[in-house]
């Protein structure tokens, strides 16, 4: 029996490790924090354009007028995050809960908001022009002004 299971400790033991994000890492283009805690943080205006962000958590946080152009945000959770202004355009955003968040003139284009979570929010003025919005919960949402 040992035998047979010494290949398979080898193998494990020769794969590379899975790159863990690394949630210090300041804020630009491409930066990895899938599953961190960015709560309460500010980053106003920051490109965040093609960012890992899936799981991460944003509460509270504001990202008012940042870019976060095809960043992969799945799952992601901005509850009363500010993103007023903000360019989300492409973004993949499925099941993302912006539960009470501020999105003020945000610009959603083309953006994949399927199951997404918009309770209570403020879309007034947002572009969702061509956004993918299947399954996606606009309960109490304010869409005054809104593109579709």
């Amino acid at each position: 029996m040992c035998r047979r299971a010494l290949p398979l400790l080898l193998l494990l033991l020769a794969a590379p490790a899975a790159r863990a994000a690394d949630c210090t890492l300041p804020a630009g283009p491409g930066v990895d924090w899938q599953r961190c805690y960015m709560d309460g943080r500010a980053f106003v205006g920051h490109d965040l354009s093609g960012a890992r962000l899936r799981e991460t958590s944003f509460q509270r946080a504001d990202l008012d007028g940042a870019v976060l152009t095809r960043a992969d945000a799945y799952r992601a959770r901005f509850l009363t995050a500010r993103l007023r202004g903000a360019r989300l355009d492409g973004a993949q955003l499925g099941e993302a809960d912006f539960t009470k968040a501020d999105l003020e003139g945000a610009s959603l284009a083309g953006a994949d908001l399927r199951r997404a979570r918009f309770y209570h929010a403020s879309l007034r003025r947002a572009d969702l022009s061509g956004a993918r919005l299947l399954g996606a919960d606009f309960l109490n949402a304010d869409l005054s002004g809104a593109r579709w």
